[in-house]
């Protein structure tokens, strides 16, 4: 059996990094934006056997019950990392051989590319990593079984997860996939949302929120 996970966590704070561009309630908004984004494209999924959100905020546990999810619930957040390998090993425990973990924060998600990444799934020991935009992030880490390896989100996650999974003889598969390399964490990817990302619903969000000129995607930094 298969999972999709999905981690979210306080989005009250959300996107610290955005701070010169928008204000907070304009960050969590972007936020939830994304995260409805996430789990439609999620829900639609034919190829998984099971969607868990882990996190202890109460809005996306309402919000992940809506959905019909599973919610994985955390006591407290003490990374991303944490919570999905405390996760995996919930899930694992119930009997599911592969797990890919998904973030909220991918603008341009879609159920095909998931689809996508889950079709190159394979036997055990496995591993598929989609980099982020630039090379160094891990956007998309599918690992079957789900405790193959630790978690290490956050700068240079991408070599870390590599040489992990060279450290477990695990089969490696590296996708590059551009819609969902591009992550909203600083005005850099918004920039780039405004070049590629044209008629998703962030982008709308955006154009309203930065006034941006949507013949020549100008975004006025502040």
């Amino acid at each position: 059996m298969r999972s999709i996970l999905i981690p979210v966590k306080d989005l009250s704070c959300a996107k610290q990094r955005l701070a010169p561009l928008l204000t907070q309630a304009q960050r969590t908004e972007l936020a939830w934006t994304m995260l409805e984004g996430t789990f439609e494209a999620a829900e639609r999924v034919k190829s998984i056997d099971r969607i868990a959100v882990v996190t202890s905020y109460a809005p996306v546990i309402a919000r992940s019950v809506d959905f019909g999810f599973e919610v994985v619930l955390e006591t407290e957040q003490v990374s991303e990392s944490t919570s999905v390998d405390f996760a995996s090993r919930r899930l694992e425990g119930d009997g599911f051989d592969a797990v890919l973990r998904l973030p909220i924060d991918i603008p341009l998600i879609s159920t095909e590319e998931i689809e996508t990444i889950l079709a190159a799934d394979t036997d055990a020991p496995s591993c598929v990593i989609v980099p982020s935009r630039d090379g160094s992030g891990t956007n998309a880490l599918l690992r079957r079984p789900p405790t193959l390896f630790p978690s290490h989100f956050g700068p240079g996650s991408f070599d870390k997860h590599v040489a992990e999974a060279h450290r477990t003889g695990a089969t490696l598969m590296i996708i590059e996939l551009p819609r969902v390399a591009l992550d909203i964490d600083d005005p850099g990817d918004i920039e780039e949302l405004g070049r590629v990302g044209r008629g998703s619903a962030p982008y709308e969000l955006l154009m309203r929120m930065l006034g941006w000129n949507s013949t020549t995607n100008v975004l006025p930094l502040r």
